[in-house]
């Protein structure tokens, strides 16, 4: 449990950097299975969620918020926008999610001095979520956000930039 609430946190870390704006680092993609027409499901029922936190020096310091809440409170909102609703009798769908932290995670960057290119430790974080049809049990839906990670973040920070990725995500998923 303790993992999953640090994952989660880091999946929150992750989507709470920018500069510019809050979101300008979020990067969001999302998949329909080929022959799957969403149009059929109007139920869910949560499956689960996971997180994973490589962080071997202990650098991050998780905020003090329920991510894994905030999230699940953000999936449900946008499935009831597309007339999806919570099932707890033989639900069309299961929902799951995965947050997951690098602190050691590497990535080019320019060099302001030198102009050259370099590898810099820039700690990310990603949140993906998984729509899964409960009968075949195959994934018919999948979105994923990334983004770098933010150092002592700002609750609300935290919470914009949650809403601002499961919102883009949601928007890539076939309306009914």
């Amino acid at each position: 449990m303790k993992i999953l609430n640090i994952a989660v946190l880091a999946v929150t870390l992750i989507l709470m950097s920018g500069c510019a704006s809050v979101s300008s680092d979020i990067i969001v993609d999302a998949k329909t299975a080929p022959t799957v027409d969403l149009n059929g499901y109007k139920t869910y029922a949560w499956l689960g969620k996971a997180a994973l936190l490589n962080d071997p020096d202990k650098k991050w310091q998780p905020p003090k918020m329920n991510i894994a809440g905030d999230i699940k409170f953000l999936i449900d909102r946008e499935l009831r926008k597309r007339d999806i609703f919570s099932s707890a009798s033989k639900p069309d769908l299961a929902v799951a999610f995965f947050m997951g932290i690098d602190m050691e995670a590497m990535k080019l960057k320019m060099d302001p001095q030198t102009k050259a290119e370099m590898f810099k430790n820039v700690p990310a974080a990603a949140l993906v979520i998984a729509l899964i049809d409960t009968k075949t049990k195959l994934v018919v839906w999948m979105g994923k956000a990334t983004a770098e990670l933010q150092e002592n973040p700002d609750d609300e920070v935290v919470r914009e930039r949650l809403d601002y990725a499961v919102t883009e995500m949601m928007k890539k998923m076939p309306k009914n």
